[in-house]
């Protein structure tokens, strides 16, 4: 088994031109800059991660907002088989990881701006022990929940509601947050998927957790976020 430091490890950050329903959001102003360059930053300060792949349709509008290829950001052009907004994104990560090669792979979105760079080398850090245990294959992130869940008929999911227990003595659910996924070339292609047979989970904090889907998932993220910045000054 190699070391951490000795694993190559590759990011994999897919970034397409159009959006559905928050139009252009991956080169839209966020606080500041261009959105996927929140989590582009925040990937190029992680020591552990070699080289970052953007498998993109958006090659012209990357070099607009300034980024070009260099030694750690490897660019590549989506084939046009697999471009568009109802392709599975198993399907783009197979194509990076057939044509690219490392010990480990961490796929991220341009949608988690808030995701630090703590969280990601922690999270590395977790799968890294955790495989060398022989008792995980993959890792992804999640958000624990303490709340009572009801089904659409009413019926209650985890909760008894003649006896009221206090929600953080309810037992936790874990929501899959779309945060960060690590998996080897051999566990994606057991499953064809970057969820293995063998996952673990890793639980992200609060704030960077938000995954910007929807226009009011654009405000609330832009509102974390100057609540964060007000909070450090």
């Amino acid at each position: 088994m190699k070391t951490i430091q000795s694993q190559k490890i590759v990011a994999l950050l897919p970034m397409k031109a159009n959006s559905e329903r928050v139009v252009g959001k991956n080169f839209r102003d966020f606080y500041g800059k261009p959105l996927f360059r929140w989590i582009l930053d925040s990937l190029l300060s992680v020591t552990e991660i070699d080289n970052i792949v953007i498998n993109t349709d958006a090659r012209n509008i990357l070099a607009q907002n300034g980024l070009l290829e260099t030694d750690r950001i490897l660019i590549r052009d989506r084939k046009h088989e697999i471009c568009g907004d109802n392709i599975s994104m198993n399907l783009v990560l197979a194509d990076d990881v057939s044509n690219i090669s490392s010990d480990l792979y961490l796929m991220t979105h341009t949608t988690n701006p808030l995701l630090s760079t703590n969280t990601v080398q922690r999270a590395i850090q977790s799968f890294y022990y955790a495989q060398a245990q022989g008792i995980a294959d993959s890792l992804f992130s999640v958000n624990k929940v303490q709340t009572r869940f009801y089904r659409a008929d009413c019926s209650p999911v985890n909760h008894d509601p003649k006896n009221l227990l206090r929600t953080q003595d309810l037992e936790p659910w874990f929501e899959e947050n779309s945060n960060l996924y690590i998996f080897t070339k051999e566990s994606f292609f057991r499953t064809n998927a970057r969820i293995g047979n063998n996952p673990m989970m890793f639980e992200t904090p609060c704030y960077e957790s938000i995954d910007i889907d929807t226009p009011e998932d654009w405000d609330f993220a832009n509102a974390a976020v100057r609540y964060l910045q007000e909070k450090k000054s």
